[in-house]
């Protein structure tokens, strides 16, 4: 039971604060990501209690807040499906002018639909291929690119322009002269 308690221990302290970040980038608000990530620790350490190195359980438990965060979505989509008189109308926000920008994010974060919100964060936060969030969210790679396309509409105005990379250029590494 002592090893038990050391790795819970090294995982919250290691990596509490990146658990919470990643769960607020899932869920949009930090006491929904808290509760995330408690859900999540307790689901990992219930299945895999051998695990003795606080890094892999570290993946356990991001593993565990996507299955959560996605279940949840599925869960809440049905629910509005079967009764669609008794869901609670979009809440219109306010522009986001002059505000911090963990503000800005969290008010831009909760306008988007919990399928768009889990698609921006595999692929901004996760850094996934759209393939690849597709097959994590069983879905189709084109509903998938609907999602991040109609994310993108609202959360632009809200959050200013994002610029991606060519994935064709060259990394420049500081203090090394390129070849001619």
């Amino acid at each position: 039971m002592a090893d038990l308690d050391e790795v819970l221990a090294g995982l919250t302290r290691t990596a509490g604060p990146r658990l919470a970040a990643y769960g607020f980038i899932l869920t949009g608000s930090q006491s929904d990501a808290e509760e995330l990530v408690q859900e999540a620790i307790v689901k990992t350490f219930v299945r895999r209690p051998r695990l003795s190195d606080p890094a892999a359980a570290e993946q356990y438990v991001r593993l565990a807040m996507k299955t959560l965060i996605i279940d949840r979505s599925r869960k809440a989509r049905r629910w509005r499906d079967k009764a669609p008189t008794l869901a609670a109308p979009a809440v219109e926000l306010e522009p986001v002018t002059a505000i911090s920008t963990r503000v800005a994010v969290e008010k831009a974060l909760q306008s988007l639909t919990p399928q768009q919100r889990i698609a921006v964060a595999l692929r901004y936060w996760d850094d996934l291929t759209v393939p690849e969030v597709a097959a994590a969210m069983r879905l189709n790679a084109g509903t998938v690119k609907r999602y991040l396309h109609d994310a993108a509409a609202v959360l632009r105005p809200l959050l200013g322009e994002h610029i991606e990379p060519d994935d064709d250029e060259g990394i420049r590494v500081v203090g090394v002269r390129r070849r001619r």
